[in-house]
């Protein structure tokens, strides 16, 4: 007769790294395919060129550090964290972009911290952060929805583009950028920040082409998409509701009251939730459980952080979208968070984690 001994907890239902990261990653895919919808073969080129640099550089890395090279692909978190970044910077970003990005979020971010479960910050957006401090035009060059573009760019164009900088026609990317009316355009909330900025109203802001619908030509279905797999990954409990629900609502509840009492100079509340990285940040890179919070209520209030830093940067920050900014920010949080909001061990005094039993 055998006995299997394992670590507590001692769940009825227990998931493998591996099948945690599968279940994410095939969550991503219908914003993914949403993302390539609108924005084109770049995102694909990205993704390429995201997920090869991961492997090469987890390899890399444990091999120096005398580990099994085999097991850091397995475990598939070096895919996911490629996966998040390759999907948060413009799809036609030049190639080395990405390169950059990825081998950072994977050599240091991940591995000078100890590998995986020991590193404090997300190493996607501690990429991305790298990334749009250092590269601040490519990092903002987004490509015009299909519908606005006035150049159709085919899958061989965008390939030349991404590792040339010109398309075959010889056209670059600020030129790519024009619209049908010859205006150069960004994202929605980049569009609207430039706007504020020349003290136009919202309502003034708002008949720019690239807004259409309730959040911007593309980016509400964008965002739709990943609450979709976002959902999926609440139904099958890969994700619990705690750091998701905090998020948007850390982030509605100020949205809210500053359109009720100014709304001609703040942004809708259904515009910050379907705008940006919003969707994406609540249910795939804020809740990596290794750089969130360990107790439900100490993800409720990791949640709500991030949600009310994303508004706050949103609103008077230098940057667009913030859920990057935030997510390190509240990463910084997660020791106090913890010791302040995990339960008291059956005897011990009650009041902060420092009682003595």
């Amino acid at each position: 007769m055998t006995f299997k001994l394992a670590a507590s907890p001692h769940a009825h239902q227990r998931r493998t790294t591996q099948q945690i990261m599968r279940w994410v990653y095939l969550a991503l895919v219908p914003g993914v395919l949403t993302l390539m919808y609108f924005f084109g073969w770049g995102v694909l080129w990205q993704l390429a060129l995201a997920i090869v640099t991961a492997w090469v550089a987890e390899a890399a890395c444990m091999a120096l550090r005398g580990r099994p090279i085999s097991s850091a692909w397995r475990d598939h978190t070096a895919l996911v964290t490629a996966v998040l970044l390759a999907i948060s910077i413009p799809g036609m970003a030049p190639w080395w972009l990405i390169v950059i990005g990825t081998a950072f979020s994977i050599i240091v971010v991940k591995h000078v911290y100890g590998g995986v479960g020991q590193n404090i910050f997300n190493p996607a957006m501690a990429g991305y952060v790298l990334l749009l401090v250092s590269f601040p035009v490519q990092m903002t060059s987004w490509p015009l929805p299909q519908s606005l573009a006035q150049f159709d760019l085919s899958f061989w164009d965008t390939t030349v583009l991404i590792f040339s900088g010109y398309t075959p026609a010889g056209y670059s990317m600020e030129q790519l950028r024009m619209g049908v009316d010859g205006l150069t355009m960004a994202t929605p909330l980049d569009s609207l920040r430039t706007a504020l900025n020349h003290q136009l109203t919202i309502s003034e802001a708002l008949a720019q082409p690239i807004f259409s619908g309730l959040a911007g030509i593309g980016w509400q279905w964008i965002n739709a998409a990943f609450l979709l797999g976002g959902l999926v990954l609440l139904k099958v409990r890969v994700i619990s509701w705690h750091i998701p629900g905090g998020m948007l609502l850390g982030l509605l509840i100020p949205a809210s009251i500053a359109w009720l009492f100014a709304p001609d100079q703040s942004v809708s509340p259904l515009m910050h939730l379907l705008s940006g990285a919003t969707m994406l940040g609540a249910f795939f890179i804020a809740t990596d459980p290794v750089t969130a919070a360990t107790s439900n209520r100490g993800r409720l209030y990791f949640g709500l952080l991030i949600g009310f830093l994303v508004f706050v940067i949103r609103t008077w920050g230098g940057y667009p979208d913030a859920v990057a900014f935030a997510v390190l920010l509240a990463n910084m949080t997660v020791p106090i968070i913890d010791k302040y909001s995990q339960p008291t061990a059956y005897g011990h005094a009650s009041g902060g984690r420092g009682g003595q039993s």
